[in-house]
């Protein structure tokens, strides 16, 4: 489903009595077994080597050998929807997704270990705090229970990871998730808003989101810098390519490009006033795009161009394929793409 969706639903969730119970009750229940994994509301996936996983509401995990022509569903400790998979190698990844939850995986998906939940990070935010507005968020994280989401997660290797989410949270680990520290204070985000988009090539990071937040490390991490946003609305997907162009798309069908990694920005003609809900790189340098209404677009030149010949039931991820179909995620699960038939 729409990230945004996700996001608003947590936000609602903070306002409710029973919000903090019902999560940290599902931080606890591993996922319940379902008959068909792959028609589970799925929200992202990614390519362990030669397997698909996907991951998406209530701890599902699905694991495709096939290309994505069958699927299997994986153990999973918690409940909580998972947002966003990422992997560092063809056996060691990373889910993130509500509660705060970060889970890794050294078998492809096989089997998950719960590394970071929305009560252990307040507590370590609160524990690391050297300022009084530091101190009162933290307090503020300890107070509401774990009812904030990550959105996204940046991956170096099998030890070092960035989960970045909700009201701003930033965590890292340098370690495999044995040990994390809070990056909140290193990132140029006063207000605190959502981060949506984190990506990664080399030493250069790249994080969107909320309102048009734009930041950028050169270094690895170590620093960021606010950078100029070309669009004032949010941000709720992107990519940063090996060749450092950088792509960022959001509401009303907003898609923008860099290729200087976000100095300056050049808008991408589109066909849609849907929002942008998921971009994906095909390892060639092609750029796919889909939207809230079902449409799948490809980059071409300075514009998109639509691609399938049927919407997809909002869609929330892209998966390009090597050897086999493009695949959409969302509502309906996994969904090949149909390309449209060319016109004679």
């Amino acid at each position: 489903m729409h990230i945004a969706i996700y996001v608003a639903a947590a936000i609602a969730a903070a306002g409710a009595g029973c919000a903090f119970a019902q999560v940290g009750e599902a931080l606890q229940r591993p996922a319940l077994s379902v008959k068909a994994p792959q028609r589970a509301v799925l929200l992202a996936a990614a390519a362990a080597g030669q397997r698909l996983v996907a991951v998406g509401e209530r701890g599902v995990v699905a694991l495709s050998d096939d290309r994505g022509a069958t699927w299997r569903q994986a153990a999973c400790p918690v409940s909580v929807s998972l947002t966003m998979v990422r992997f560092a190698d063809e056996r060691h990844g990373v889910a993130v997704g509500h509660g705060g939850t970060v889970l890794t995986t050294a078998d492809a998906g096989a089997s998950w270990v719960l590394r970071l939940d929305g009560r252990r990070l307040a507590v370590l935010a609160k524990a690391a705090a050297t300022t009084p507005q530091a101190l009162q968020d933290a307090e503020r994280l300890v107070a509401d229970g774990p009812d904030k989401p990550f959105m996204d997660v940046v991956v170096w290797d099998a030890q070092r990871m960035l989960a970045v989410g909700a009201y701003g949270l930033a965590f890292y680990t340098a370690d495999g998730g044995q040990t994390w520290a809070p990056w909140m204070g290193r990132l140029p985000n006063p207000k605190s808003l959502h981060w949506y988009v984190a990506r990664r090539q080399g030493n250069t990071l790249l994080l969107a989101g909320e309102q048009g937040l734009l930041a950028r490390s050169s270094d690895g991490g170590a620093t960021f810098e606010a950078l100029q946003s070309p669009y004032k609305g949010s941000w709720f997907a992107g990519e940063l390519q090996a060749n450092g162009h950088a792509v960022l798309a959001g509401l009303r069908g907003n898609a923008w490009r860099s290729v200087d990694v976000g100095n300056t920005w050049s808008q991408l003609a589109s066909p849609t006033q849907s929002a942008i809900t998921a971009v994906a790189d095909d390892g060639n340098g092609g750029l796919w795009f889909a939207t809230q209404a079902g449409a799948v677009l490809r980059q071409q030149g300075e514009a998109l161009v639509p691609l399938n010949a049927a919407p997809v039931p909002v869609p929330s991820a892209l998966l390009p394929q090597r050897e086999g179909p493009l695949l959409a995620l969302g509502v309906a699960g996994v969904v090949p793409v149909v390309a449209q038939k060319a016109r004679p």
